[in-house]
């Protein structure tokens, strides 16, 4: 008995510390939110201010495994993370009873069928299509399908790597990103499509400007076909690229000819070109220094900006035209933006 009345004892004991111990805290808690002047809500409700950002941080893990539907997330849902899980683990990506998709949404529909679609013979018997007769060395392109430009940087060494091996696999081309050419970019034997940015990553100078002299030495490469230059893509249309200095390393600052640990900051557009006038004739000099043929990729919004640059490709002649257009989607992509960019300039795909 007497046992048991010493455990009972220690237990309020105990107790009574725990309770002391949790008001201090409180107490010293509602000192500091009450003083400090960084975070307005803590301190004009201290303490349970302080809920706010613990239940935010959280929602996020609520919504994505309990309370969000296999199709409400974005930019990849849960549905769609599923299907590229199972096929890349071997196992079967195909489904039954339906699609789990809103198709009442207008513009749902991406593909539209043929009412006779070419059999699998035909297929394999189609031409590549030459892209670029006006430069030295066309390109003669094999696919339908290819890899658009994600930049070694904000990929990693394995993801470049797996990209360039699985296009050499498939029989398609890679495209570098405005990051400049990787050694891992070229290590799976694909074709690779050179991307310029408005920095000009790889191909500068020690002011920023074009190099000839490097844009001569990786056209020399095998595996480089086309150069493609960037005049906006989905993830930045308008704003240059933003490369904070912590992720200039020595590697990234040898591949995009930058000084390490210093910040890059893309220009908003491409000095050279002011004008559509002065861009034909930067894509014609870039065709002839490399040889290869050479395109522009950009983000759509009026269709109206774009009448003058085909009337002076009309009062110039065909050869002054880009060799292939890339028209890239407003949704955005592996480059960082801030967000009204991200989500109101340019036309979804």
């Amino acid at each position: 008995m007497g046992f048991a009345v010493s455990v009972l004892n220690f237990l309020a004991l105990a107790f009574v510390w725990v309770l002391g111990a949790l008001a201090a805290l409180v107490l010293i808690l509602y000192i500091i939110d009450r003083t400090q002047r960084s975070d307005a809500i803590r301190r004009n409700y201290p303490v349970i201010g302080r809920f706010r950002h613990i239940f935010s941080t959280l929602g996020e893990f609520f919504r994505q495994y309990f309370f969000a539907m296999d199709r409400e997330e974005l930019p990849f849902n849960r549905a769609q993370r599923d299907w590229v899980e199972h096929a890349a683990n071997g196992e079967g990506n195909t489904i039954a009873f339906g699609s789990t998709r809103n198709l009442g949404v207008p513009g749902t529909a991406i593909f539209t069928n043929a009412p006779f679609p070419p059999l699998d013979d035909q297929f394999a018997s189609s031409e590549p299509m030459m892209i670029g007769p006006r430069a030295r060395e066309p390109y003669m392109a094999p696919s339908f399908f290819n890899i658009s430009g994600m930049s070694y940087g904000a990929l990693s060494k394995p993801a470049v790597r797996a990209l360039s091996l699985g296009a050499a696999k498939a029989g398609i081309w890679l495209s570098t990103g405005e990051g400049g050419c990787a050694p891992h970019h070229l290590e799976g034997g694909c074709d690779v499509i050179m991307q310029i940015g408005t920095a000009k990553y790889g191909v500068r100078d020690a002011e920023g400007k074009l190099s000839e002299e490097k844009l001569r030495e990786l056209a020399a490469l095998r595996q480089i076909k086309m150069f493609e230059l960037k005049l906006a893509q989905g993830a930045k249309p308008g704003k240059g690229g933003i490369l904070p200095a912590e992720k200039v390393n020595a590697e990234i600052a040898a591949i995009r000819g930058i000084i390490e640990g210093t910040a890059s900051i893309s220009p908003n557009r491409h000095i050279e070109a002011g004008d559509w006038g002065e861009l034909l004739d930067m894509i014609a000099h870039i065709r002839n220094v490399s040889g290869k043929p050479v395109g522009i990729k950009t983000v759509l919004g009026a269709t109206e900006a774009w009448e003058p640059f085909f009337e002076e490709i009309v009062k110039r002649g065909e050869d002054a035209a880009p060799d292939f257009i890339t028209v890239d989607g407003g949704e955005g992509g592996t480059g960082a933006a801030p967000m009204p960019l991200m989500d109101l300039v340019g036309l979804p795909i």
